[in-house]
């Protein structure tokens, strides 16, 4: 089905109206690797205009991972493409970046997704005159006209399921020239009905890798949340290379570690008192007042950021407590305790090293 001039116009207001300067968002970070991704079949494409989104591992504080099933997914504006998210490691712990459309496929990891997402672009299809042809060889489309055949070879570095980029066994990839360039385009973030999407998924429990290990029973579905029905296709297998949460919470060697080395603080009461930095006379009363408020003002800000932390880590303990959760999950908990409580530490020195550099440049100005 062709778009007519008027639904292209309309969609082109659309897509302005959304698109927001920079890349995709990091959105979360843990210290557990993602499991593998499950073997699944694509649900038939329900018509012109739909593009494919793969399924992914998306996260849980107080679940752990869960099954995000990839489904078909109207585009926002003609000329639109799915980079999807994916997850890398790096400075001992695992972040999600999330997926945006836009003009080209950007960098998503090397991941083998499936369905045209290679690793590397995307051999699924292309727009031409405000119309998407749809690549046969890798898409399930039978009700739509504008179709072709090419085969697509799989670099066999990614053909194991893996679904990280990064550390030991995870997908080496770095992102090339027009990857980076790809990044730096203005994005449209994920659509409502990918948000409910996401939602509808976090809230299934059969979806959580803690119930259905690493072999969800919703893989993929027709339409975005629609988890019933003729449309759902459930996973034929876990990964062969499938390992339970307790297997995956060693950081991968030759990187470092967010829990291994010396003893750090675990919460935020852990941490030693916040030091009053001492601000050296410049002469000027006033000037010496200003520094001195603006350090307290941080110092007192610094302190409630700590106290949030830990009153959030209190209640995930009281949670598990609640929950008569076993020595594992504990474990898991307070390695992610320990991983905020070390970002939190790490930033908030970034933050004091900052005023007193501003300061100190503000006392010895360039001539």
């Amino acid at each position: 089905m062709r778009m007519t001039l008027f639904r292209s116009l309309l969609f082109t207001v659309m897509m302005f109206s959304l698109v927001a300067k920079s890349s995709a968002g990091i959105i979360l970070s843990v210290v557990i690797a993602p499991p593998p991704l499950p073997v699944y079949e694509q649900p038939f494409c329900p018509g012109d205009g739909y593009l494919w989104v793969p399924g992914y591992w998306a996260y849980d504080d107080f679940n752990g991972y869960f099954w995000v099933p990839g489904t078909w997914v109207l585009v926002p504006a003609p000329g639109l493409l799915w980079t999807p998210g994916y997850w890398a490691w790096g400075d001992g712990i695992f972040v999600f970046h999330e997926g945006y459309w836009g003009p080209r496929i950007g960098f998503y990891g090397g991941i083998n997704y499936g369905f045209g997402y290679v690793g590397s672009g995307y051999e699924g299809g292309y727009w031409s005159r405000g119309v998407f042809f749809y690549n046969r060889s890798v898409n399930n489309v039978t009700n739509v006209t504008n179709v072709y055949n090419k085969t697509v070879i799989v670099n066999n570095v990614t053909m194991n399921n893996v679904s990280y980029n990064g550390g030991v066994a995870g997908i080496p990839a770095r992102p090339t020239p027009e990857e980076q360039a790809a990044l730096r385009e203005r994005h449209v973030p994920p659509v409502p009905a990918q948000t409910r999407h996401l939602q509808a998924a976090s809230a299934n429990r059969q979806l959580f890798e803690s119930v259905n290990h690493g072999k969800p029973p919703i893989a993929a579905t027709i339409k975005p949340a629609e988890f019933k029905g003729h449309g759902v296709v459930a996973a034929r297998a876990a990964a062969r290379s499938y390992k339970p949460p307790t297997a995956r919470t060693v950081a991968p060697s030759g990187a470092k570690s967010a829990v291994s080395g010396p003893v750090t603080a675990i919460h935020p009461t852990d941490l030693p008192p916040t030091v009053r930095p001492p601000i050296s006379t410049t002469g000027n009363s006033k000037l010496d007042k200003k520094y001195q408020q603006e350090q307290e003002k941080l110092r007192a800000h610094q302190e409630q950021e700590q106290r949030k932390l830990q009153k959030k880590q209190n209640q995930e303990h009281q949670r598990l407590a609640q929950a008569r959760a076993d020595e594992g999950r504990k474990s898991q908990i307070e390695q992610r305790h320990q991983q905020q409580t070390r970002q939190l530490e790490q930033r908030q020195a970034n933050e004091q090293q900052r005023l007193q550099d501003k300061q100190q440049g503000n006392r010895n100005p360039r001539n």
